[in-house]
């Protein structure tokens, strides 16, 4: 038997640096959330749990932040404490055998561990580059693009057990991965992510491509397997071009992303869309559509909206901030769309942004 050798590594990639304002909206992408009554920065897992647990303790309501990319909280603010989570570290054990076996911190910043990974060619997330947030935050979403989805490359998940108040590690199979969900999400409240475990194939050749848009981009087809940073690559520009790669300087990407979830079908529901509509395989035998198709041909085009929140002018699925929006004024856009849609197709979106002391 050949013997396989084990490295180890331990690095920090970079956790997601935090501003000093108690101002909400000074730490979330669409830029919109009135204050906090309390803001705590948790760079140590034990700051975090103490933070968490001091809160739970004394009854005091509590909001866990990450990245802030995928929040809309309302011009009134958090009555409570907000934690920002801004832990950092990533530990793995690597050999030719078995490849990466990585763990990250939950404050990590997600993109800079995506980097890394394809740096160490490390294959897997590629086509997950440049969406914004925090490790932690990607199984509770279990966050997707181009086919892929973090669930295929999650081993475990380590949280804090809020109820139990002890620390639980959920194996890959037992978080209740789906289509943009979790246990974690769908038990709000009870688990704080602290770390999260992957396991990645070694090699400079990414995932076979999955998505048609991806292949296109690449000139290649759909199964083929390309370069990973070869894929990354593609992946930013596709997301820069819809204004899905953040900049300060570009109100297109003063957004939270896709702000509905595609929706799935059933069979009777699909065969009643347009023939034009998209149809991909969904869970549970489902039919899943595109949400931005819906909404473009429910009559809402690239930057409808008022001069204060508008549907992004590269993408009609973003609802995005021009500058001085308010948390009212995206719940406002988003409640037109919605409507819109259902009132033209019969199919309610459902928001895959999460809502904070407000509701659409």
């Amino acid at each position: 038997m050949t013997e396989c050798r084990v490295d180890r590594l331990s690095v920090a990639t970079g956790a997601i640096p935090v501003p000093d304002s108690p101002l909400l909206s000074a730490h979330t992408t669409l830029r919109v959330g009135g204050p906090a009554d309390r803001l705590v920065v948790a760079r140590t897992e034990k700051e975090l749990v103490d933070a968490v647990t001091d809160c739970d303790a004394r009854g005091e309501p509590l909001l866990i932040l990450g990245g802030g990319s995928n929040l809309l909280i309302a011009d009134e603010g958090f009555t409570g404490t907000v934690v920002r989570v801004a832990t950092s570290g990533l530990d793995a054990d690597v050999s030719g055998c078995g490849g990466a076996s990585a763990r990250v911190a939950a404050g990590e910043n997600w993109d800079d561990l995506v980097a890394h990974a394809v740096e160490q060619e490390w294959s897997g997330i590629e086509a997950l580059s440049g969406i914004p947030g925090s490790v932690g935050a990607t199984p509770i979403q279990n966050v997707g693009a181009y086919g892929v989805e973090v669930a295929d490359t999650i081993t475990s998940v380590r949280t804090w057990d809020r109820f139990d108040r002890t620390q639980r590690t959920f194996a890959a199979a037992d978080c209740g991965f789906g289509y943009r969900t979790s246990r974690f999400k769908r038990e709000p409240g009870r688990y704080v992510v602290l770390e999260v475990g992957f396991q990645f194939p070694l090699g400079s050749l990414g995932r076979p491509i999955a998505y048609p848009e991806l292949a296109r981009r690449l000139g290649t087809e759909a199964g083929r397997r390309l370069p990973a940073a070869r894929i990354r690559e593609a992946v930013i520009e596709i997301r820069r071009g819809k204004g899905m790669v953040l900049d300060p300087a570009d109100h297109d990407t003063w957004s939270a992303g896709s702000f509905f979830t595609n929706p799935v079908l059933t069979a009777d529901e699909a065969a009643a869309l347009p023939e034009a509509a998209p149809r991909f395989p969904g869970a549970d035998g489902g039919v899943k559509t595109s949400a931005a198709w819906l909404i473009q041909h429910a009559g809402f085009a690239k930057g409808h909206g008022t001069g204060r929140a508008s549907l992004s002018t590269k993408h009609v699925l973003a609802l995005t901030n021009r500058g001085d929006a308010s948390a009212a004024d995206l719940v406002e856009l988003a409640r037109e769309v919605r409507d819109g849609v259902e009132a033209h197709f019969g199919i309610r979106l459902v928001p895959e942004v999460n809502l904070v002391g407000t509701a659409i």
